[in-house]
């Protein structure tokens, strides 16, 4: 099955958060469900649009919906949010990781916010993972150095 290149929102598309390498590579398809297209339609309307707005530069998410097999591929959690369509990572050109999580945080609605992989002498270093979860957002702000998981 093929996804057609539907819009989500103005400036994201559901290929582009279905899209995965790892799924392309080993001949999965990663096509999500109604249920999924809907959540990811939410993120992007509530996280990821809001993004593109405020800092007006475009920027296409890394990593979108990931069925079981890929996330498993990818070394990710079973219990992960992007398998239900709720998370994307993403970073924006010219826009340190670290100022953009904290723009989230303090600007937008959203369940988890990660700021990933984060190294402190590096404002660039790693990626931001957020979802957004209708009517049960936690506001879970975390960083991971790659070790361990603390508040910020």
């Amino acid at each position: 099955m093929t996804i057609v290149n539907n819009k989500l929102s103005d400036h994201f598309s559901l290929r582009e958060l279905t899209h995965s390498a790892v799924a392309v590579r080993h001949g999965l398809d990663n096509i999500p469900t109604v249920r999924e297209v809907a959540n990811l339609t939410n993120l992007t309307i509530h996280v990821l649009e809001p993004v593109r707005t405020y800092f007006n530069i475009p920027f296409r998410p890394t990593s979108g919906y990931r069925n079981l097999a890929v996330n498993k591929l990818v070394g990710s959690k079973p219990s992960s949010q992007h398998i239900t369509g709720h998370a994307a990572d993403f970073e924006i050109p010219t826009i340190a990781n670290f100022d953009l999580a904290h723009w989230i945080k303090d600007n937008l609605e959203f369940d988890q916010l990660i700021l990933e992989f984060y190294q402190k002498d590096n404002p660039v270093s790693g990626w931001v993972h957020c979802s957004y979860v209708a009517g049960h957002n936690r506001k879970m702000s975390l960083i991971f150095d790659g070790k361990r998981y603390k508040e910020f």
